[in-house]
């Protein structure tokens, strides 16, 4: 926990911070560096600081991969104690 991975900007979001690893779960948050948010394969949702930024939470299970705002493919590999084996790469 507490893991931060570097995305292409391309992708719509900034660096992604996991924030809890339960049994079957992977938490993380993101900062948005584009205008809008989609997520497909894990549930997520968003919200607008008030400094007019804004950001999202998603939640994600060990399973097939999600696909976020149509650009960024991220798969749960494996949930170990404490750990998750994460895949990030391009949509498509």
């Amino acid at each position: 926990m507490g893991d931060v991975l570097v995305v292409p900007e391309a992708y719509g979001l900034g660096p992604i911070e996991v924030t809890a690893i339960s049994g079957d779960e992977v938490e993380m948050v993101a900062p948005l560096t584009g205008s809008g948010f989609s997520v497909a394969g894990c549930s997520g949702g968003g919200g607008t600081s008030s400094n007019g930024g804004g950001g999202v939470t998603m939640k994600c299970g060990e399973g097939p991969a999600a696909t976020i705002n149509d650009a960024m493919s991220l798969k749960v590999a494996e949930i170990r104690k404490g750990a998750a084996v994460l895949r990030i790469g391009s949509a498509g």
